[in-house]
């Protein structure tokens, strides 16, 4: 039995990663979540764990999706630098 994410599939033949596990869906953030993740981001650049629980609780989001962005981010501000 396979167990939901609450990713949606990425196409519909399902892209299959190097172990033959289909590929998660890119997440689409609605831009009042960017505009929060921006605004914490500013505020500090690493969460802690209680900091991202409760970012990912009120912008509805998982908390490796929060850890994600903001390992994304964080390597976006060192390449403009």
């Amino acid at each position: 039995a396979d167990e939901s994410s609450g990713y949606e599939s990425e196409s519909a033949g399902g892209q299959r990663g190097t172990r033959g596990r289909q590929r998660r869906a890119r997440t689409a953030f609605t831009s009042e979540q960017v505009c929060q993740l921006e605004k914490t981001f500013q505020r500090q650049k690493y969460l802690g764990a209680s900091e991202r629980r409760k970012l990912a609780a009120a912008l509805q989001l998982s908390e490796i999706q929060i850890k994600t962005w903001f390992q994304n981010r964080r390597m976006k501000l060192k390449r403009q630098i």
